[in-house]
């Protein structure tokens, strides 16, 4: 986790199936004394998806990020909307080991979390795998790059 102390803070949003999920990643980030900006949502009333992730994907987007942690009931709606966003690479990660081999061979920038499929214990652990991994590049660039192209076409 040392990679990451000292860096841009973490840019953190859920909605209402994610609240509780990311309100306990924003308290294990600070117990790491990591920083984290909180995009929302505040509560557990209803509300959509696309609105949080786009803030906190913007963030990365426009260099005040680093990462994104996005929260939702299963972590896949805030992955699908993260990945139409330029630039955004966001994984939807249930375990430790996906999370840090789409860092380290995806050079992922946003880790999506299903609150209603992981549990908080294991949501920090993947959290900590995520940020915890550095992306390799050499023969994983070519990869990247072409993946990236996809967005122009």
């Amino acid at each position: 986790m040392s990679e990451t102390k000292n860096q841009k803070p973490i840019a953190l949003a859920a909605d209402h199936g994610g609240y509780e999920l990311k309100e306990a990643i924003k308290s294990h980030l600070a117990d790491l004394g990591l920083a984290a900006e909180d995009y929302g949502t505040f509560g557990t009333e209803s509300c959509d998806y696309p609105d949080f992730a786009a803030r906190a994907c913007k963030a990365v987007q426009q260099g005040s990020s680093d990462f994104a942690i996005l929260c939702c009931g299963t972590g896949v709606g805030m992955s699908m909307c993260a990945n139409k966003m330029h630039g955004i690479r966001a994984c939807c990660c249930s375990d430790s080991f996906s999370a840090e081999f789409t860092r380290r061979h995806n050079d992922a920038n946003a880790l999506c979390l299903g609150g209603r499929v992981v549990g908080p214990g294991l949501a920090c652990t993947i959290v900590d795998a995520f940020l915890g991994a550095a992306y390799e590049g050499g023969r994983h660039q070519r990869r990247v790059d072409k993946m990236m192209a996809l967005e122009n076409q």
